[in-house]
């Protein structure tokens, strides 16, 4: 495939880094990390290959929801900097070709947010309607309920204008009503404000919470998604919404645009998450590789995000109880490493053990499956959590720079990991002069992968091997072909595959050094080591690997 097509949609094969800005570098010795210390290492992000960097939320806020109950939306949290801090940011950024998005939390705002407290004051207040009331709390279902532990409805009583108030998450969070022109012309101008400011796009917070129709007046939600995505359009042709959309596969392609593709540009494939951590669990392939087969095929320059950890708990509610204990008993068994009732609040590496096979497996896994690729800040040195800290705040502790935690020069705001994950053991200064760590194996991962642009582009196969431990696929576009295998257990596998159209091909090796050569019929044996991946690029004899990509015209 030709660099100059992929690169017009550059979401489709980019590597998205998620960061928040106060726990990645403090720029100014008070134990929060702000804008300034983040610029001063958008080097070794660079260096590390992604290519977009996502920011968590970065405003003005009381904090009781880590930054995401927001009373400003126009400008930046002042213990993390100021505007200018920000545009120089950016300007950075840009400049060692990086874009930026960021996360777009439009579905409520704060209780101390100017608009909540005007709204409030009065039920004649002009900006009553920007939220949603109700003289009585309409039957609560529990399910509807997004944190158990802290809530028990989703509507509160306001002793100052004798309603109630919507609230989708946390009482102190009141839902904006979205059915509201006035409300969704405000959101635009938000978006607007920061593309002008260098954002390439924004991440969408709890989408089906954003556009649940609150208003009978509001006959088809999804049109305030299409209203969106246009706007953006007119204002940046390259500008994408990624969303947080955690739905079965059959109602998640509305939130795409269904064959239009003009709403969400990419998803997160949650149930192919939840799949993978159970294969995992259960060192057998097969309910990843159902979950792909099932996954449908997103329209046009759409694509999926692929993932298997993030900033929030690890849910695992799209599987059956008894498919949650199992995940449960081998990644979380103790119950403060659960949350909710229906996830985890680990990271990767503690959850494997601090396996480094294991771990450099899953990160492989996570590379080679078919969509765009989401990581989490410190995945790539392994970086712990902290089970101490409340709720999902244990996986959202400090970067760790040095062995003395480098973060900053004071102590921490939030506590760092311990024991085997503490600075001292995990941390980039280390990594850096060590050719086996993680840091350079994601270095090696993230270059392999913006080689192949089939694992993003092409036509997904999933691949019988004969051997349940051994994940295999592969990703066809333009005539090339990238074949890729993962053992998933700890015990030494030999995988059959049958790749029909690549006899008398080389298959190439990209993690190692090595080529197999494909038997005319077709059908080919692979050795896999415990925890081994095999990354195989197809060629012709008389074709260099290199080269095989490139489509000729």
């Amino acid at each position: 495939m030709r660099l100059t097509y992929t690169s017009d949609v550059w979401w489709k094969n980019a590597v998205v880094y998620c960061l928040d800005v106060e726990t990645f570098k403090d720029g100014n010795d008070d134990g929060v990390g702000d804008f300034r210390g983040l610029t001063q290492q958008i080097d070794y992000l660079a260096g590390l290959g992604v290519t977009c960097l996502w920011l968590m939320p970065f405003f003005p806020t009381p904090n009781k929801d880590d930054g995401y109950d927001i009373t400003d939306f126009y400008t930046v949290d002042p213990r993390l900097g100021t505007l200018g801090d920000f545009v120089e940011f950016m300007r950075t950024a840009h400049d060692r070709g990086l874009r930026v998005i960021a996360d777009l939390v439009v579905n409520h705002t704060s209780d101390r947010h100017p608009w909540f407290k005007e709204a409030r004051s009065s039920k004649d207040s002009p900006l009553r309607d920007w939220y949603v009331w109700s003289d009585t709390p309409e039957p609560d279902n529990p399910d509807q309920v997004v944190f158990p532990d802290k809530e028990d409805s989703v509507w509160e009583y306001d002793e100052g204008s004798g309603q109630y108030y919507l609230h989708s998450f946390y009482r102190h969070q009141p839902d904006l009503n979205v059915a509201n022109p006035e409300v969704r012309d405000e959101i635009a101008r938000v978006l607007g404000f920061w593309m002008e400011l260098g954002l390439s796009g924004f991440r969408v917070d709890a989408v089906p919470y954003l556009i649940e129709n609150v208003d009978p007046k509001l006959a088809e939600p999804h049109e305030f998604l299409a209203d969106l995505r246009a706007f953006m359009t007119r204002r940046m042709g390259g500008s994408i919404l990624l969303g947080e959309v955690n739905v079965a596969y059959k109602d998640l392609v509305s939130y795409f645009g269904d064959g239009l593709g003009d709403q969400i540009t990419m998803c997160f494939d949650f149930i192919g998450m939840q799949k993978a951590w159970l294969s995992l669990a259960r060192c057998d392939a097969g309910p990843l590789s159902e979950a792909l087969r099932e996954r449908p095929k997103p329209p046009k320059d759409c694509q999926w995000a692929v993932f298997l950890r993030n900033h929030d708990e690890l849910t695992l509610d799209k599987l059956t109880e008894d498919e949650r204990q199992e995940i449960f008993a081998a990644f979380g068994p103790s119950e403060d490493m659960q949350i909710f009732g229906r996830g985890l609040r680990r990271r990767l590496p503690p959850m494997l053990g601090g396996d480094p096979r294991r771990v450099k497996m899953a990160y492989s896994l996570l590379f080679s499956l078919p969509g765009t690729p989401v990581i989490f800040y410190g995945e790539e040195i392994g970086l712990g959590e902290n089970l101490k800290a409340e709720g999902r705040m244990a996986v959202r502790v400090p970067m760790q720079w040095s062995p003395d935690g480098g973060f900053s020069r004071v102590e921490p705001v939030r506590a760092v990991p311990e024991g085997a994950f503490g600075p001292e053991r995990v941390n980039v200064a280390d990594q850096r002069r060590d050719t086996d760590s993680l840091l350079r194996w994601f270095q090696l991962l993230i270059e392999r992968y913006r080689e192949c642009p089939e694992l993003a582009w092409g036509e997904s196969t999933v691949l019988d091997t004969g051997e349940p431990a051994v994940f295999a696929h592969r990703c066809d576009a333009d005539g090339a072909t990238v074949v890729v295998a993962h053992n998933l257990s700890d015990t030494a596998r030999e995988a059959e595959l049958r790749l029909d159209g690549l006899g008398g091909c080389r298959l190439t090796d990209l993690l190692a050094d090595g080529s197999t050569e494909v038997p005319d019929g077709g059908v080919v044996r692979i050795t896999m080591e415990p925890h081994g991946c095999r990354w195989l690029r197809a060629s012709r004899p008389d074709v260099a690997p290199e080269d095989a990509s490139v489509k000729s015209r």
